[in-house]
């Protein structure tokens, strides 16, 4: 089992930056490709950025590329996503995860998901 905790979340202006933190227990991050999704109301959870357990293969959406980037720190089993020039499309719970696959893509399904962390970026 792999426990997932999110923090980092908050208000923030249009054009501003925050930085989210994801801290894995119970198992090593090593084997495991991450990501970051996100689901804003009325809307389905959508895959943001997704890095594989090397961190050598990543992915963005299109939508957050350019001002989202996602890295991972293995040795101390943590995950993050530096978001800049945040734009009240943004606003969302963000939710860490971590799957089994080599890579997090958009076919990929987790195996574990955090308890999600609320991003609001104001206008």
């Amino acid at each position: 089992q792999v426990q997932l905790v999110e923090s980092g979340g908050g208000l923030v202006q249009a054009g501003g930056s925050l930085s989210l933190s994801c801290a894995a227990s119970g198992r090593t991050l090593r084997s495991y490709a991450m990501g970051w999704f996100r689901q804003a109301p009325g809307k389905e959870r959508e895959l943001v950025a997704g890095i594989s357990w090397s961190g050598s293969s990543l992915y963005y959406a299109d939508s957050v590329k350019g001002r989202f980037t996602i890295s991972r720190d293995n040795a101390k089993n943590m995950v993050y996503l530096q978001m800049n020039s945040l734009e009240p499309e943004d606003t969302a719970v963000y939710y860490c995860a971590a799957s089994l696959q080599v890579v997090m893509g958009l076919t990929t399904t987790p195996n574990y998901w955090g308890q999600g962390t609320q991003v609001t970026v104001s206008s």
